[in-house]
């Protein structure tokens, strides 16, 4: 299975699969058309604190990934990673976010967990 990452400010395309947000806050200025999403998954989202303390800040990633992960091995995560694949139904998956870091978002965090569990 196929899992990338797409900013949610670049168009939608026809080879996105299943389109995921996985931003806790909305992107700002884009409307539910235009981001074309099969699902808001924000409980994936790092939690308020720790995306506050990142600021996507290239200095604090090592840190961030490693926060990050912490969070995302609990029981409730894991299940809903889970979910999230399953609900995919095997179509590659996109996985959206707004963060103006390419190399430095949870997306990035996410994909290579997603890719581990597949």
């Amino acid at each position: 299975m196929k899992i990338s990452i797409k900013r949610a400010y670049e168009d939608v395309a026809s080879g996105d699969g299943y389109r995921v947000l996985v931003d806790r806050v909305w992107p700002r200025g884009r409307s539910k058309e235009d981001l074309a999403l099969d699902e808001w998954a924000r409980d994936i989202a790092p939690s308020v604190k720790l995306r506050k303390w990142f600021g996507h800040g290239p200095k604090c990633w090592k840190r961030f990934v490693e926060c990050y992960c912490t969070e995302l091995e609990s029981p409730e995560h894991v299940e809903r990673l889970q979910a999230l694949l399953a609900a995919s139904g095997k179509r590659s998956i996109t996985l959206i976010y707004s963060a103006k870091g390419e190399a430095h978002n949870q997306a990035v965090v996410l994909q290579e967990i997603l890719s581990r569990m597949t």
